[in-house]
């Protein structure tokens, strides 16, 4: 064997070692380094090579079967067993953080008002059905749940936050929600990033206006409908009456 060729394995054997430790490294890293850093504000990161995927929007949803807590209890929830229904699904970085609990109390207590709607809530994180039955166990005043109208979905292996392309490179879920209709077709999506909540009253808004649209064929919502609101007809010649009443 050459000198060269010697210098060239111990370099690649050397490389090799570590690329393994610092591998290790990032496999170590401490849970509260990481919830610290998830709940950084900044850009998402992204990979140097970009893959375009198909929008989700108008397309079935990604089914799923996943643990979930309910009432305190475990259970087994899969998203096709909404089906007739329409599901308002919303993701979340992490069990017992800050912005966190503030939405998710906030969609249970307006769970009435989604329920009249023949509208199904489930809120999903890379939790287990465990952290999620101890957030619940929490009271509210101390930064946990108490108990919620809606199950809470365990996204351990990050297979649902994936197939919803959520997922940050750090692990957790963006604040993602998608209101799928009752034939399983995403017809809304928003995503924010970690720091900030998500509004119930207009997740409830367009949810009011995606129904009157699918009751009401020939006729389009325009910006901020709300329920008793003029709507308009989606054609140069309709769509006239709506502009002169305005």
């Amino acid at each position: 064997m050459t000198s060269a060729s010697m210098t060239c394995r111990v370099a690649a054997k050397a490389s090799t070692q570590a690329k393994s430790a610092a591998a290790s490294l990032r496999v170590a890293r401490p849970a509260a380094a990481l919830r610290k850093s998830a709940f950084r504000m900044g850009a998402r990161k992204t990979n140097s090579t970009v893959c375009m995927a198909a929008p989700l929007v108008g397309s079935v949803a990604p089914e799923f079967e996943a643990e979930a807590v309910f009432d305190q209890e475990f259970m087994t929830c899969k998203l096709s067993d909404y089906r007739g229904k329409y599901v308002v699904l919303f993701f979340y970085p992490l069990d017992f953080t800050f912005v966190c609990p503030t939405e998710i109390t906030a969609f249970s207590d307006r769970h009435p008002e989604f329920a009249a709607l023949n509208t199904e809530i489930l809120g999903v994180s890379v939790d287990s059905q465990f952290s999620h039955l101890a957030w619940v166990q929490t009271d509210r005043k101390s930064g946990g749940l108490g108990d919620l109208a809606y199950p809470l979905v365990s996204d351990l292996k990050k297979e649902i936050s994936t197939s919803f392309d959520v997922l940050t490179d750090e692990g957790v879920a963006l604040r993602g929600l998608f209101i799928i209709d009752k034939e399983g077709v995403i017809q809304h999506s928003t995503i924010n990033n970690l720091a900030f909540g998500r509004n119930v009253d207009e997740a409830l808004r367009v949810l009011q206006a995606l129904q009157y649209v699918q009751e009401n064929p020939d006729e389009v919502c325009p910006a901020g409908w709300t329920p008793g609101d003029k709507t308009m007809k989606p054609d140069p010649e309709g769509s006239k009456e709506y502009f002169a009443a305005i």
